[in-house]
């Protein structure tokens, strides 16, 4: 059985129930760590990709609306897109329980540009699951992140 951590603040937090001991062989704490892990490694190596088109030529997916409203060059907002995706990881590897929301809103915004630009609602599906997950890497962050 887990023992509760002592924190000092139970009294604080009347409502709250004291954090338990993580059980690492749960499977949520599993399910954790593998949702972090993905959402550590997919927005750095997609924001990297950015810059080397190894994977997929990404300016293909900026709606032509977007980047009309952009003040920079198509190829630039998606070089930009790219630093904000690998700061994005970066965020979920050190601060999960805030780096996953951001990373869901992120999703979130990609999946309105795609819904903009009609051929591309297969990845728009593929980025809302995405999404789920993030939320859900959110979720558990709350139980085994500090």
């Amino acid at each position: 059985m887990a023992q509760s951590i002592a924190t000092g603040a139970e009294g604080a937090f009347p409502n709250r129930e004291p954090r338990m001991a993580v059980a690492t062989g749960s499977r949520s704490y599993q399910a954790y760590r593998l949702l972090h892990i993905a959402f550590v490694v997919a927005p750095i190596l997609a924001g990297l990709d950015k810059f080397f088109h190894i994977l997929v030529n990404w300016d293909m997916y900026l709606a032509p609306s977007i980047a009309r409203l952009s003040p920079i060059a198509p190829h630039n907002l998606m070089l930009v897109i790219g630093v904000v995706e690998i700061i994005a990881g970066l965020l979920v590897a050190v601060k999960p329980r805030i780096g996953a929301y951001v990373v869901a809103v992120w999703l979130f915004a990609i999946i309105i540009n795609l819904l903009i630009y009609p051929g591309y609602f297969d990845i728009a599906l593929r980025d809302f699951g995405l999404a789920l997950g993030a939320l859900a890497l959110g979720r558990l962050s709350a139980e085994y992140s500090s």
